[in-house]
């Protein structure tokens, strides 16, 4: 049994595939996924399973479309392990999010494709954007007095995007606190030590 944070994509953009949280808490109970908590509509979740990370997103990946008549071609899902999502934030360029202030940061994390192939498709605007890749995910950094003239939103347009789910650097820092709070998984008692204990 281990802890795992999840990211949905596709679910409550735009005002389609409405999902809600109450909801989709519900949902992942019913899929067999113990301690689920959910944050904020963006649809994120952390739980515990003892299913490999692609178990687990083949599960909901195949629930949700039927559970709520979504569009199942929009339905990804990052399944990140407590030492994954760590190395996210740990990894991160120098100063990356410390300036709200000044800046919007996402952390874009990408779903079957390498950064190298997600970084073909950005085009970042000098003095506006910075992007930087790391593993499974991409950093994005844009000016938040020039965020009208930021070219992030041309990605919405490639094949490579459908593999990509955004997360605001404060969100990914709420989750991260998230999965920090969950106490640690106790490790099963072998039949041996019960025995050992009762004699």
């Amino acid at each position: 049994m281990k802890t795992y944070a999840v990211l949905l994509r596709g679910i409550n953009v735009g005002g389609k595939n409405k999902v809600p949280m109450a909801d989709l808490h519900k949902c992942l109970e019913g899929l067999g996924f113990t301690d689920v908590s959910t944050l904020i509509a963006s649809g994120n979740a952390i739980l515990r399973s003892s299913l490999r990370p692609d178990e687990i997103a083949g599960r909901i990946e195949e629930s949700l479309p039927a559970t709520f008549s979504l569009d199942e071609d929009l339905i990804k899902v990052r399944v990140l392990s407590h030492d994954q999502f760590h190395a996210v934030v740990d990894n991160k360029p120098t100063g990356f999010g410390e300036h709200p202030e000044i800046y919007h940061s996402d952390a874009i994390f990408l779903i079957g494709i390498d950064a190298a192939q997600a970084m073909s498709v950005f085009n970042p605007r000098d003095g506006v954007d910075k992007v930087w890749p790391g593993d499974e995910v991409i950093y994005s950094q844009r000016l938040s007095s020039q965020r009208t003239k930021s070219r992030l939103s041309q990605i919405a347009g490639t094949p490579e995007y459908r593999c990509m789910t955004i997360r605001s650097w404060s969100t990914t820092i709420k989750l991260r606190a998230l999965l920090d709070g969950y106490p640690p998984v106790p490790p099963p008692v072998s039949g041996d030590r019960r025995d050992r204990r009762a004699t």
